[in-house]
């Protein structure tokens, strides 16, 4: 199998863009269907990055295309109470019939995300033992058996239903390039989904991710490795850099060279992209989820027809 091109609806630029309904990031869904994409995905925030739910938006894109994988790119369960959020993810896998690819994080240390947890209630220096704990707990529900549990949240006997299409619940990837990252990866997901390394970079962290399964008595083989990329596609190569410095400085609020520096980015002509993106191909990565600096019609055709030149 080749790799799988996955789209990020631009749920947090239709918001920014004061146009929040929900029609044409469907109708985006459905034309990235129609060009052969392997999987749509929406991106997570309260109000540091005010967008749609992913949850609710993905339940219509899954009811309307039969064929699409479904992803969160990426989720933050710590906002979540995990019963909550175990049900929901059930019920969307049922409707999506087993097509949910759950991706998580933790989320940045900014202002805004601290006051967005904030707001939620949730202690942000907790945030990385509540996602655990909370992922945890989703999956033990997922069983469909009597759960006991006593910790952040206290069960009894709790049974949900529904239970997942997928036997066991959604793969789940988590974000991150840190060391701490890929040991999570190794002792407890299903793949690995980082923004920030280069295709160099991502290969040498690839194999120590590999290695650390082995060691935690995993199989390496059963990893899942993917990508989030951002694209600016342009015959001008100046052009496209303007482009995408404009784009990551309005939607974050921050500095173009800060983001670009955190963030894996292309900016420049469609056939120094096949070469940019085969190099992650190369280094193993099974799955790319793209998001594009607008343009969005432009975009999903630029990239699927080169789609058949990657790697198989």
């Amino acid at each position: 199998m080749g790799v799988r091109l996955g789209y990020l609806l631009p749920t947090r630029e239709q918001v920014m863009a004061g146009q929040p309904e929900a029609r044409g990031l469907l109708a985006l869904a459905d034309r990235a269907a129609a060009l052969g994409y392997a999987a749509v995905w929406v991106g997570d925030s309260l109000l540091a990055r005010p967008r749609h739910d992913p949850l609710t938006l993905l339940a219509a894109v899954a009811a309307r295309q039969p064929n699409l994988e479904l992803g969160t790119a990426v989720l933050l369960p710590a906002l979540r109470n995990p019963v909550l959020l175990a049900q929901q993810l059930a019920t969307l896998d049922q409707i999506a019939e087993g097509r949910l690819l759950l991706g998580v994080g933790i989320a940045s240390d900014l202002p805004n995300i601290r006051a967005e947890f904030a707001a939620a209630g949730v202690t942000f220096e907790k945030r990385v033992g509540r996602m655990l704990e909370a992922l945890r707990l989703c999956r033990a529900l997922w069983t469909g058996r009597p759960v006991e549990w006593d910790g952040r949240w206290r069960l009894q006997a709790a049974v949900l239903g529904p239970t997942p299409h997928r036997p066991g619940g959604p793969p789940i990837w988590l974000a991150g390039a840190q060391p701490a990252s890929l040991e999570r990866v190794a002792a407890a997901f299903d793949g690995w989904l980082p923004n920030s390394p280069s295709a160099a970079q991502w290969a040498e962290q690839w194999q120590q991710l590999k290695a650390l399964a082995a060691a935690a008595g995993r199989d390496p083989q059963s990893l899942v490795g993917a990508m989030y990329l951002t694209l600016a596609v342009d015959a001008d190569a100046n052009r496209a850099g303007q482009r995408l410095e404009r784009y990551l400085q309005h939607y974050y609020g921050r500095p173009a060279a800060e983001m670009r520096a955190r963030q894996a980015c292309y900016a420049g002509p469609v056939q120094g992209l096949a070469e940019w993106l085969e190099g992650y191909v190369a280094a193993g990565a099974s799955h790319l989820v793209l998001r594009f600096a607008g343009d969005h019609e432009r975009h999903l055709e630029t990239v699927a027809a080169i789609a058949a030149s990657l790697a198989h």
